[in-house]
């Protein structure tokens, strides 16, 4: 395999579906010898098969994973890769992904590791082979219960709720922080800190006080509280006197 296949390989694992024009464009930033959309489109056209042996595909344009052509998410999935930046990792880590099981270990994958094998799985072999399995499931994009399938398919017992509920959290968190595809290998954390979190509007330095009113004192010209005297003058606080005959008019 050249170094532009493994390429391909490896951003097919990243990404799950790679557009020709993205592939060239990473390989190109990347390396002194070009290559052109051109030479891209012919290998779609005429696919070499020790691609197909690394279980990536030609499909409608695009170099597609085999998972995703198998379980028919094409669409599915370039629906929710849309607009989305993609995750570049230096060559020397992309070139990494060529290895169809490989991940990153993250804190979090070694959290929910250090926890299955001191309660779960006292085999820390054994324990690795489940996180390594809940990691493939979050990268693709499963459902949470598929993922919770992996725990039924090791033949793990949960001891109470709690500790169903202290594995979910620690799943959650190595989900937030795996690369996806949906994500065009950025993990879940990235978009939402990098691309999401600066366009939520900031909430007001001041709560918004729900007790608060919107009725004028027209003598002080400063609002009134519910609790304030009333400025009818009868001496009672504003709740207790005029407040429901001002919201009813």
């Amino acid at each position: 395999m050249n170094l532009f296949e493994s390429y391909i390989v490896a951003l097919t694992n990243l990404y799950g579906i790679v557009p020709a024009e993205i592939l060239k464009d990473i390989y190109n930033s990347q390396n002194d010898e070009q290559i052109s959309i051109e030479e891209v489109n012919d290998i779609l056209d005429n696919f070499p098969e020790n691609l197909a042996e690394a279980f990536v595909y030609s499909y409608r344009g695009h170099f597609v994973h085999d998972a995703v052509v198998e379980f028919d998410e094409f669409d599915s999935l370039m629906s929710k890769k849309a607009g989305k930046p993609y995750y570049i990792p230096e060559k020397e880590e992309l070139l990494k992904y060529t290895d169809d099981f490989y991940y990153e270990v993250t804190e979090e994958f070694d959290d929910l590791l250090d926890y299955v094998s001191d309660n779960l799985i006292k085999d820390r072999d054994r324990a690795q082979e489940l996180v390594e399995e809940i990691q493939g499931s979050c990268q693709i994009g499963s459902s949470m219960k598929y993922v919770m399938d992996n725990f039924d398919h090791f033949k793990v017992d949960f001891k109470s709720i709690e500790q169903l509920n202290e594995v979910m959290k620690l799943v959650m968190e190595l989900s937030n922080n795996t690369r996806i595809w949906e994500n065009n290998g950025h993990t879940p954390m990235e978009i939402f800190e990098k691309f999401e979190k600066p366009n939520i509007r900031p909430l007001p330095e001041v709560p918004f006080d729900f007790s608060a009113t919107n009725v004028i004192d027209m003598k002080t010209r400063k609002k009134i509280g519910r609790n304030d005297p009333c400025p009818c003058g009868s001496g009672k606080k504003y709740k207790k006197c005029c407040l429901g005959k001002d919201e009813s008019n």
